[in-house]
Formats: C-alpha cells, sequence, structure tokens
C-alpha cells in the first residue's frame, strides 16, 4: 500500500488532482466515501480538469472532461454523456483509514 494523501486534502463534495509516482490521478470525497481515478478521459487520452483542481460539472455530481465536456459517474466513473458514453475511467483502488488514503492497487502507467 501507498499513502496518497492526508484524508483531510479530499474535503466532502470536491475534487483534488493528486500527482503520484508518475500517475495523475483525480479524488472525489461523496456521501463520505473516496473515489480516485485516473486523470484521462478515455475518449481521447486527455486530463479531464479545467482548473486545477476542477473535475465536477457545475451541480458537482458528475465528474466532467474539460475538453469534450463528457460526463461520468463519481461513484463508477462510468461515462453517461459525451463522445466516450458507455466506457469509463479508469479506477484506482484504495481505502481510508485514520493516517489518511491509501492506494491500494499496483497501478504503474
Amino acid at each position: 500500500m501507498k499513502l496518497l494523501c492526508a484524508s483531510d486534502a479530499i474535503v466532502e463534495g470536491k475534487s483534488h488532482g493528486l500527482a503520484f509516482h508518475g500517475l495523475k490521478l483525480v479524488a472525489i470525497r461523496r456521501d463520505g466515501q473516496v473515489y480516485v481515478y485516473k486523470n484521462r478521459c478515455p475518449h481521447r487520452g486527455v486530463a479531464l480538469e479545467w482548473q486545477e483542481n476542477e473535475f465536477l460539472d457545475a451541480s458537482a455530481s458528475l465528474i466532467q472532461c474539460a475538453t469534450h465536456g463528457a460526463l461520468f459517474l463519481i461513484e463508477s466513473g462510468e461515462c453517461v454523456a459525451g463522445p466516450c458514453e458507455g466506457q469509463s475511467l479508469t479506477p484506482i483502488a484504495c481505502h481510508e483509514n485514520q493516517d489518511g488514503i491509501w492506494m491500494t492497487s499496483s497501478e504503474n502507467d
């Protein structure tokens, strides 16, 4: 396991970009649960954010690709609207404890 960040770095209802051993990630806390994905749209492989740490749509209920406007479910990463509909963001397995948010997968790319 590898420590991604302190728990308080991911605020409820907000998104946060992380760089970790060459991986660009996005983390979102929703209803107390933390979701982490590779920061890469499946349509063209571009970064998702339109501004630093800004990955969510105006309602803060979906992840939005700044390049194409594709919308992804926070809980699953599935694209529900846009050019990559039916595809998904790549999830990063993680868990949270009193020491922070930990990556449990062995992603290296």
